[in-house]
């Protein structure tokens, strides 16, 4: 008497990645395609105070300055730059200077 064993291998569906690259965003606004509604737009940019505009404006204390210390604040160029679509608000992305 014979038996014939059948060995099942289990199949592994396959996984398929795919990459997005987001665009490189600057300090200025310029023209992009919006990945939310997939208009080609020039972003709404909101300047939003960082880590580095804090550290400048400590600097500043620091150095005896402090009546120049909320002059980071006032900058483009001590805060990050958050860029957004005009037409549905979605995030685009954000510069950080």
């Amino acid at each position: 008497m014979q038996t014939d064993l059948y060995h099942v291998v289990p199949t592994v569906p396959t996984q398929q990645f795919i990459t997005v690259q987001a665009p490189q965003m600057g300090p200025k606004p310029a023209r992009y395609t919006c990945p939310s509604c997939k208009a080609s737009i020039t972003p709404r940019v909101e300047y939003v105070s960082a880590t580095k505009t804090h550290l400048c404006a400590l600097l500043l204390c620091c150095l005896c300055c402090w009546p120049c210390a909320c002059i980071p604040y006032c900058g483009k160029s001590c805060r990050n730059a958050t860029h957004y679509c005009p037409n549905c608000n979605a995030y685009i992305g954000s510069y950080i200077g």
